[in-house]
Protein backbone atom coordinates (compact mmCIF):
# COMPACT_ATOMS: atom_id res chain seq x y z
CA UNK A 1 0.00 0.00 0.00
CA UNK A 2 1.31 3.39 -0.89
CA UNK A 3 -0.19 6.79 -0.06
CA UNK A 4 1.60 8.20 -3.02
CA UNK A 5 4.41 7.62 -5.23
CA UNK A 6 7.66 9.92 -6.23
CA UNK A 7 8.48 9.82 -9.92
CA UNK A 8 11.76 11.46 -9.64
CA UNK A 9 14.24 9.58 -7.25
CA UNK A 10 15.16 11.80 -4.70
CA UNK A 11 19.22 12.70 -4.25
CA UNK A 12 19.37 11.68 -0.30
CA UNK A 13 23.47 10.45 -1.08
CA UNK A 14 24.05 14.06 -2.20
CA UNK A 15 23.40 15.26 1.16
CA UNK A 16 24.95 12.53 3.29
CA UNK A 17 28.31 14.00 3.78
CA UNK A 18 26.84 16.57 5.57
CA UNK A 19 23.76 14.82 8.08
CA UNK A 20 26.93 12.28 8.64
CA UNK A 21 28.58 15.13 10.46
CA UNK A 22 25.69 16.24 12.36
CA UNK A 23 25.20 12.55 13.60
CA UNK A 24 28.84 12.43 14.65
CA UNK A 25 28.49 15.49 16.23
CA UNK A 26 25.33 14.34 18.08
CA UNK A 27 26.82 11.00 18.73
CA UNK A 28 30.05 12.60 20.70
CA UNK A 29 27.73 14.86 22.58
CA UNK A 30 25.57 11.56 23.64
CA UNK A 31 29.24 9.61 24.57
CA UNK A 32 30.12 13.19 26.58
CA UNK A 33 27.08 13.44 28.45
CA UNK A 34 27.18 9.55 29.47
CA UNK A 35 30.65 9.88 30.79
CA UNK A 36 29.91 13.45 32.40
CA UNK A 37 26.74 13.21 33.78
CA UNK A 38 25.85 9.28 33.84
CA UNK A 39 22.87 7.62 33.97
CA UNK A 40 20.19 8.21 36.23
CA UNK A 41 19.61 4.80 37.59
CA UNK A 42 15.94 3.58 38.94
CA UNK A 43 15.86 1.81 41.95
CA UNK A 44 16.36 -1.94 40.15
CA UNK A 45 19.38 -0.76 39.85
CA UNK A 46 20.62 0.88 42.88
CA UNK A 47 18.65 -0.87 45.59
CA UNK A 48 15.85 0.28 47.84
CA UNK A 49 12.94 -0.68 49.30
CA UNK A 50 9.50 -2.20 47.26
CA UNK A 51 6.16 -1.81 49.02
CA UNK A 52 2.78 -3.48 48.48
CA UNK A 53 -0.14 -1.81 49.94
CA UNK A 54 -3.75 -2.22 49.15
CA UNK A 55 -6.78 0.13 49.59
CA UNK A 56 -10.24 -0.97 50.23
CA UNK A 57 -11.23 0.76 46.84
CA UNK A 58 -9.38 1.94 43.81
CA UNK A 59 -6.40 3.88 44.90
CA UNK A 60 -5.22 7.45 43.27
CA UNK A 61 -2.53 6.57 41.98
CA UNK A 62 -1.62 10.52 41.51
CA UNK A 63 -2.19 11.21 45.59
CA UNK A 64 -0.21 8.17 46.16
CA UNK A 65 3.11 9.48 44.49
CA UNK A 66 2.08 13.08 45.33
CA UNK A 67 2.16 11.95 49.21
CA UNK A 68 5.40 10.10 48.93
CA UNK A 69 7.13 12.76 47.25
CA UNK A 70 5.52 14.94 49.81
CA UNK A 71 7.82 13.13 52.58
CA UNK A 72 11.12 13.72 51.04
CA UNK A 73 11.49 10.57 48.93
CA UNK A 74 12.59 11.31 45.43
CA UNK A 75 12.20 9.08 41.98
CA UNK A 76 9.65 7.25 43.18
CA UNK A 77 7.93 4.68 41.19
CA UNK A 78 4.25 4.13 42.18
CA UNK A 79 2.00 1.47 39.76
CA UNK A 80 -0.93 -0.61 40.20
CA UNK A 81 -0.41 -4.78 40.31
CA UNK A 82 -2.96 -6.97 40.26
CA UNK A 83 -6.14 -4.79 40.95
CA UNK A 84 -6.50 -1.23 40.63
CA UNK A 85 -6.79 -1.58 44.79
CA UNK A 86 -3.15 -2.90 45.21
CA UNK A 87 -0.16 -0.60 44.74
CA UNK A 88 3.46 -0.94 44.60
CA UNK A 89 6.04 2.05 45.56
CA UNK A 90 9.69 1.24 45.26
CA UNK A 91 11.42 3.77 47.09
CA UNK A 92 15.26 4.91 46.59
CA UNK A 93 17.71 3.84 49.23
CA UNK A 94 18.28 6.42 51.78
CA UNK A 95 21.55 6.61 53.37
CA UNK A 96 21.34 5.71 57.54
CA UNK A 97 17.79 5.26 57.24
CA UNK A 98 16.94 1.06 57.29
CA UNK A 99 14.14 -0.36 54.69
CA UNK A 100 11.86 -0.35 57.99
CA UNK A 101 11.93 2.76 58.85
CA UNK A 102 11.30 4.22 55.05
CA UNK A 103 8.39 1.37 54.86
CA UNK A 104 6.66 3.00 58.33
CA UNK A 105 7.20 6.76 56.93
CA UNK A 106 5.57 5.95 53.74
CA UNK A 107 2.92 4.14 55.55
CA UNK A 108 2.06 6.63 58.24
CA UNK A 109 1.68 9.48 55.48
CA UNK A 110 -0.58 7.10 53.39
CA UNK A 111 -2.85 6.83 56.43
CA UNK A 112 -3.39 10.19 57.01
CA UNK A 113 -4.53 9.78 52.93
CA UNK A 114 -7.04 6.94 53.62
CA UNK A 115 -6.71 4.97 56.60
CA UNK A 116 -8.15 1.81 54.98
CA UNK A 117 -4.92 1.44 53.22
CA UNK A 118 -2.86 -1.95 54.65
CA UNK A 119 0.73 -2.76 54.05
CA UNK A 120 0.78 -6.50 52.29
CA UNK A 121 4.64 -6.74 51.93
CA UNK A 122 8.12 -4.34 52.45
CA UNK A 123 11.63 -5.38 50.90
CA UNK A 124 15.07 -4.49 50.68
CA UNK A 125 16.26 -4.97 46.84
CA UNK A 126 20.00 -4.36 48.06
CA UNK A 127 23.02 -2.72 45.62
CA UNK A 128 24.10 -6.26 44.84
CA UNK A 129 21.25 -7.27 42.78
CA UNK A 130 21.02 -3.58 41.02
CA UNK A 131 24.52 -4.70 39.63
CA UNK A 132 23.20 -7.95 38.57
CA UNK A 133 20.03 -5.98 36.43
CA UNK A 134 22.99 -4.07 35.23
CA UNK A 135 25.40 -6.57 33.87
CA UNK A 136 22.72 -9.04 32.59
CA UNK A 137 21.04 -5.77 31.02
CA UNK A 138 24.44 -5.27 29.41
CA UNK A 139 24.50 -8.80 28.21
CA UNK A 140 21.48 -8.55 26.57
CA UNK A 141 22.28 -5.49 24.86
CA UNK A 142 25.51 -7.08 23.77
CA UNK A 143 23.87 -10.49 22.56
CA UNK A 144 21.63 -8.41 20.26
CA UNK A 145 23.82 -6.28 18.61
CA UNK A 146 26.09 -9.39 17.91
CA UNK A 147 22.67 -11.45 16.60
CA UNK A 148 21.87 -8.44 14.02
CA UNK A 149 25.67 -8.42 12.67
CA UNK A 150 25.49 -12.04 12.26
CA UNK A 151 21.85 -12.22 10.37
CA UNK A 152 22.69 -9.62 8.33
CA UNK A 153 26.22 -10.73 7.50
CA UNK A 154 24.13 -14.18 6.08
CA UNK A 155 21.67 -12.25 4.29
CA UNK A 156 23.50 -9.31 2.74
CA UNK A 157 27.35 -8.98 2.85
CA UNK A 158 29.76 -7.64 5.73
CA UNK A 159 29.46 -3.83 4.59
CA UNK A 160 25.66 -4.18 4.99
CA UNK A 161 25.99 -5.98 8.54
CA UNK A 162 29.03 -2.69 9.58
CA UNK A 163 26.82 -0.36 8.45
CA UNK A 164 23.44 -1.48 9.99
CA UNK A 165 25.04 -1.58 13.12
CA UNK A 166 26.77 0.72 13.35
CA UNK A 167 23.41 2.88 12.90
CA UNK A 168 21.52 0.98 15.70
CA UNK A 169 24.11 1.64 17.76
CA UNK A 170 24.08 5.99 17.10
CA UNK A 171 20.22 5.27 17.94
CA UNK A 172 20.69 3.41 21.22
CA UNK A 173 23.61 6.02 22.36
CA UNK A 174 22.02 9.03 21.36
CA UNK A 175 18.77 7.31 23.23
CA UNK A 176 21.05 7.07 26.42
CA UNK A 177 22.26 10.40 25.35
CA UNK A 178 19.41 12.15 26.32
CA UNK A 179 18.37 10.49 29.37
CA UNK A 180 22.20 11.61 30.94
CA UNK A 181 21.68 14.71 29.47
CA UNK A 182 17.76 15.69 30.85
CA UNK A 183 18.69 13.35 33.99
CA UNK A 184 15.68 11.29 33.16
CA UNK A 185 15.27 8.27 35.04
CA UNK A 186 16.79 5.04 33.20
CA UNK A 187 14.76 2.08 34.77
CA UNK A 188 14.22 -1.93 33.64
CA UNK A 189 11.58 -0.79 31.14
CA UNK A 190 14.20 2.12 29.44
CA UNK A 191 15.57 -0.83 28.74
CA UNK A 192 13.12 -3.08 27.20
CA UNK A 193 12.52 0.21 24.76
CA UNK A 194 16.49 0.99 24.03
CA UNK A 195 16.23 -3.35 22.88
CA UNK A 196 13.20 -2.71 21.02
CA UNK A 197 14.53 0.30 19.17
CA UNK A 198 16.92 -1.65 17.65
CA UNK A 199 14.88 -4.23 16.65
CA UNK A 200 12.59 -1.90 15.02
CA UNK A 201 15.37 0.16 13.91
CA UNK A 202 17.05 -2.72 12.20
CA UNK A 203 14.18 -3.67 10.20
CA UNK A 204 14.11 -0.25 8.31
CA UNK A 205 17.47 -0.85 7.47
CA UNK A 206 16.67 -4.56 6.25
CA UNK A 207 13.83 -3.25 4.03
CA UNK A 208 15.98 -0.18 2.39
CA UNK A 209 19.13 -2.71 1.79
CA UNK A 210 16.48 -5.26 0.31
CA UNK A 211 15.36 -2.76 -2.13
CA UNK A 212 19.27 -1.83 -2.66
CA UNK A 213 19.64 -5.32 -3.52
CA UNK A 214 16.65 -5.47 -5.84
CA UNK A 215 17.63 -2.76 -7.45
CA UNK A 216 21.01 -3.54 -8.27
CA UNK A 217 19.51 -6.60 -10.33
CA UNK A 218 16.89 -4.85 -12.13
CA UNK A 219 18.83 -1.71 -12.91
CA UNK A 220 22.53 -2.54 -14.49
CA UNK A 221 23.33 0.99 -16.06
CA UNK A 222 22.61 2.74 -12.81
CA UNK A 223 25.84 3.55 -10.32
CA UNK A 224 25.42 2.85 -6.81
CA UNK A 225 24.58 6.17 -5.33
CA UNK A 226 21.64 6.22 -7.78
CA UNK A 227 20.05 3.00 -6.50
CA UNK A 228 20.47 4.02 -3.25
CA UNK A 229 19.00 7.00 -3.41
CA UNK A 230 15.85 5.05 -5.46
CA UNK A 231 16.05 2.51 -3.26
CA UNK A 232 14.95 5.15 -0.70
CA UNK A 233 12.46 7.30 -2.22
CA UNK A 234 10.59 3.97 -3.10
CA UNK A 235 10.42 3.10 0.03
CA UNK A 236 9.05 6.53 1.62
CA UNK A 237 5.74 5.74 1.54
CA UNK A 238 6.09 2.74 3.43
CA UNK A 239 8.33 4.00 6.02
CA UNK A 240 5.96 6.55 6.65
CA UNK A 241 2.86 4.29 7.43
CA UNK A 242 4.81 2.35 9.23
CA UNK A 243 6.75 4.70 11.73
CA UNK A 244 3.67 7.16 11.60
CA UNK A 245 1.14 4.27 12.96
CA UNK A 246 3.82 2.91 15.31
CA UNK A 247 4.34 6.93 16.43
CA UNK A 248 0.93 7.15 17.02
CA UNK A 249 0.63 4.49 19.29
CA UNK A 250 3.74 6.01 21.23
CA UNK A 251 3.00 9.09 21.38
CA UNK A 252 -0.71 8.08 22.71
CA UNK A 253 1.77 6.16 26.13
CA UNK A 254 4.15 9.54 26.14
CA UNK A 255 0.63 11.54 26.88
CA UNK A 256 -1.79 9.11 28.56
CA UNK A 257 0.15 6.25 29.54
CA UNK A 258 0.99 8.16 33.07
CA UNK A 259 4.17 8.52 35.06
CA UNK A 260 4.77 4.63 35.09
CA UNK A 261 4.66 4.55 31.07
CA UNK A 262 6.27 7.77 30.02
CA UNK A 263 10.04 7.34 30.09
CA UNK A 264 9.57 3.73 28.25
CA UNK A 265 6.87 6.15 26.09
CA UNK A 266 9.98 8.66 25.65
CA UNK A 267 12.90 6.42 24.45
CA UNK A 268 10.58 4.79 21.98
CA UNK A 269 9.93 8.10 20.55
CA UNK A 270 13.51 9.38 20.52
CA UNK A 271 14.34 5.92 19.23
CA UNK A 272 11.76 6.12 16.25
CA UNK A 273 12.35 9.38 15.30
CA UNK A 274 16.01 8.60 15.05
CA UNK A 275 15.91 5.02 13.92
CA UNK A 276 14.15 6.56 10.36
CA UNK A 277 17.27 9.48 10.16
CA UNK A 278 20.05 6.38 10.52
CA UNK A 279 18.92 4.41 8.32
CA UNK A 280 18.74 6.98 5.72
CA UNK A 281 21.58 8.72 6.12
CA UNK A 282 23.63 6.60 8.30
CA UNK A 283 23.09 3.31 7.40
CA UNK A 284 22.98 3.80 3.82
CA UNK A 285 25.56 6.06 3.38
CA UNK A 286 28.18 3.53 5.93
CA UNK A 287 27.01 0.80 3.14
CA UNK A 288 28.02 3.46 0.37
CA UNK A 289 31.07 4.47 1.57
CA UNK A 290 32.00 0.83 2.22
CA UNK A 291 32.10 -0.11 -1.45
CA UNK A 292 28.75 -1.81 -1.92
CA UNK A 293 28.53 -3.39 -5.54
CA UNK A 294 26.46 -5.40 -7.49
CA UNK A 295 29.32 -8.10 -7.04
CA UNK A 296 28.64 -8.64 -3.39
CA UNK A 297 25.02 -8.77 -4.05
CA UNK A 298 24.08 -11.32 -6.81
CA UNK A 299 27.46 -13.60 -7.46
CA UNK A 300 26.54 -16.17 -9.79
CA UNK A 301 24.55 -14.45 -11.90
CA UNK A 302 24.27 -15.16 -16.06
CA UNK A 303 26.64 -13.24 -17.95
CA UNK A 304 25.78 -10.29 -19.92
CA UNK A 305 27.83 -9.60 -23.19
CA UNK A 306 27.50 -7.40 -25.62
CA UNK A 307 25.70 -4.00 -23.50
CA UNK A 308 28.36 -1.31 -23.56
CA UNK A 309 26.52 0.54 -20.54
CA UNK A 310 26.97 -3.19 -18.26
CA UNK A 311 30.30 -2.27 -15.96
CA UNK A 312 30.29 -6.18 -15.64
CA UNK A 313 29.81 -7.29 -19.51
CA UNK A 314 31.24 -10.18 -20.76
CA UNK A 315 32.47 -11.45 -17.06
CA UNK A 316 30.27 -13.80 -14.09
CA UNK A 317 28.46 -11.30 -11.69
Amino acid sequence: MEFFKIKKDIPFMKHALIFNVISFVTFALAVFFLFSRGLHLSVEFTGGTLMEVSYSQSADLEKVRGTVSGLGFNDVQVQNFGSSRDVMIRLPAQKGVSSAQQSETVLAGLKQLDPSVTLRRTEFVGPQVGEELVTNGLMALAMVVVGIMVYLGFRFEWKYAVAAILANLHDVVIILGFFAFFQWEFSLAVLAAVLAVLGYSVNESVVIFDRIRENFRRYRKMGTTEIIDNAITSTISRTIITHGSTQVMVLSMLLFGGATLHYFAMALTIGILFGIYSSVFVAAAIAMWLGIKREDLIKGAPRREGDPNDPNAGAAV
